[in-house]
C-alpha cells in the first residue's frame, strides 16, 4: 500500500509499505478515506519529539471503511465507515472510565502520562498512523464511531481531532457569560478555540499570532478579534491595557513547543534543545490572565522541562488546566452543534491534496505556503 514515510526532519516521502494485519481481536482495518495534517505533526516533521523512528507513518486524524475486523469486534461491520479518535483507549482502565480517553494507562506501554495516539512517535505507543491507503484500528469496540449519513466527510475527518480539541480547550478555560478569552495561536486549533469560546458565552475573543493570513481567517471564521504580535510592542501589555488593566479572564496557549516572540526561548527550545520547545505562548498566556483566571493549555510540549513563570502562577491565583483532547467524550455533543447549523467544521479546511504528493502537501503546510489553513490528504 502507498503510506507516508518518515525519513528523518523534514524528509517525508510516500512510499510502498506492508498492508497492515489483525494484531488482536479488538483490531479493525480501515481502507483511508481522509487523512488531515495536523499542526501537531509538524513538531514531529521538525524532529521536536523523541523516539520518531526511521519509518514511520504520521497521521493521528483520518476516517474510512472498515475492511477487515478481529474476531472480539461486535459493534463494528465492514463496510461500516467511521471516524477514529485520535486517542487510542482502551475503554476499561480507571481513566478510560473517567472519561479521561487521552490519558488510558493501557494503550501506550512507553509512557505514565499521555495514551497511545496513532502516528505520533514511540513515545505516544509506536502505533502508525492514518495517512496511508490503509490503517490498523487497536480497541476498535471503543474509540470509533460510525459516521452518520448526515455528516460529511471533510466534517468527519475534523471530528477525529480538531474540532473537538478546539471545544475542549474553551471548555477547559471554564468559560462563563460576559468573559474575555485570548487565544494564542491562529493554526486550526486555536481558530476553533476561538470560535468555540463564544458557545460558553464570551463576551469578548482576542486571537493573537503573527500570520497575517491566518489571522484574517480568524476573523471571518471566529468572529473574534485578531492581532499581529509583531505590531504590538508588547503582547502582554496591549492585553492588559485592553481589559482595564485587570487581565483576560481566560488565556489558551493553542501554539505549544514551536511559538515564536522570544529570543530566549527559541535558542534554548528550538536551537539548543535545552528545554522542551520554545515556551513563549504559555508565557504570555499566564502574564495576561487576570488574577484568579484560568490558563487552558493544549498546545503540545516535550515531556522534559520548560522555563515556565511558576512563581507568578502561585502568586497570581491562576488555575492551569491541560490534556490531550478526549475525543469520544465530546463526539455527541459536537455532531448536535453540526446539525444545528451553529458551526461547520469543514470550513478551514484550505486545501485537498493526494497522498502521493504527501511530502509536497508537508512542506505547504510548514512553510505557511498558498494561505494554507488546513490540509487534508486523500489517498
Amino acid at each position: 500500500m502507498l503510506a507516508m514515510n518518515y525519513r528523518g526532519p523534514f524528509r517525508v516521502r510516500a512510499q510502498q509499505k506492508p498492508m497492515p494485519e489483525i494484531e488482536h481481536p479488538e483490531d479493525v482495518i480501515v481502507k483511508v478515506e481522509r487523512a488531515c495534517i495536523c499542526g501537531s505533526d509538524l513538531h514531529i516533521y521538525h524532529g521536536l519529539v523523541p523516539d520518531t523512528r526511521v519509518g514511520t507513518t504520521f497521521g493521528h486524524e483520518f476516517i474510512g471503511e472498515v475492511v477487515e475486523k478481529g474476531a472480539d469486534v461486535n459493534k463494528l461491520k465492514i463496510g461500516d465507515r467511521i471516524l477514529v479518535p485520535f486517542n487510542i483507549s482502551c475503554g476499561r482502565c480507571a481513566f478510560c472510565k473517567q472519561g479521561l480517553y487521552s490519558n488510558c494507562h493501557e494503550s501506550n506501554p512507553e509512557a505514565t502520562a499521555a495514551g497511545g495516539i496513532f502516528g505520533y512517535s514511540h513515545t505516544c505507543g509506536g502505533f502508525d498512523g492514518g495517512q496511508a491507503e490503509y490503517a490498523r484500528v487497536p480497541y476498535a469496540e471503543v474509540g470509533p464511531m460510525v459516521i452518520p449519513p448526515d455528516i460529511h466527510p471533510d466534517d468527519a475527518v475534523l471530528l477525529t481531532d480538531v474540532f473537538p480539541t478546539g471545544y475542549q480547550a474553551a471548555e477547559m478555560g471554564g468559560i462563563k457569560k460576559g468573559d474575555t478569552v485570548v487565544v494564542f495561536g491562529a493554526g486550526p486549533i486555536g481558530i476553533m478555540a476561538a470560535r468555540c469560546a463564544w458557545f460558553f458565552g464570551a463576551a469578548r475573543v482576542i486571537v493573537i499570532d503573527r500570520i497575517e493570513y491566518r489571522l484574517e481567517f480568524a476573523r471571518n471564521f471566529s468572529h473574534c478579534e485578531a492581532y499581529n504580535f509583531e505590531s504590538l510592542e508588547d503582547p502582554v501589555l496591549f492585553i492588559k491595557k485592553t481589559t482595564g488593566y485587570f487581565g483576560a479572564d481566560v488565556c489558551i496557549d493553542a501554539v505549544g513547543c514551536e511559538a515564536a516572540g522570544s529570543a530566549l526561548q527559541w535558542i534554548t527550545g528550538r536551537v539548543l534543545m535545552m528545554q522542551a520547545g520554545s515556551a513563549t505562548a504559555l508565557h504570555w498566556a499566564i502574564n495576561s490572565v487576570k488574577k484568579g483566571g484560568i490558563v487552558s493549555i493544549v498546545g503540545v510540549y516535550g515531556p522534559t522541562d520548560n522555563l515556565v513563570p511558576i512563581g507568578n502562577v502561585v502568586n497570581k491565583g491562576i488555575t492551569i488546566r491541560a490534556d490531550q483532547c478526549s475525543v469520544k467524550r465530546l463526539l455527541p455533543k459536537l455532531i448536535h452543534h453540526i446539525r444545528e447549523g451553529y458551526i461547520e467544521p469543514r470550513q478551514i479546511i484550505s486545501h485537498h491534496i493526494p497522498l502521493k504528493e504527501v511530502s509536497d502537501a508537508y512542506h505547504i503546510f510548514s512553510a505557511k505556503l498558498d494561505n494554507c489553513i488546513k490540509t487534508v490528504l486523500i489517498p
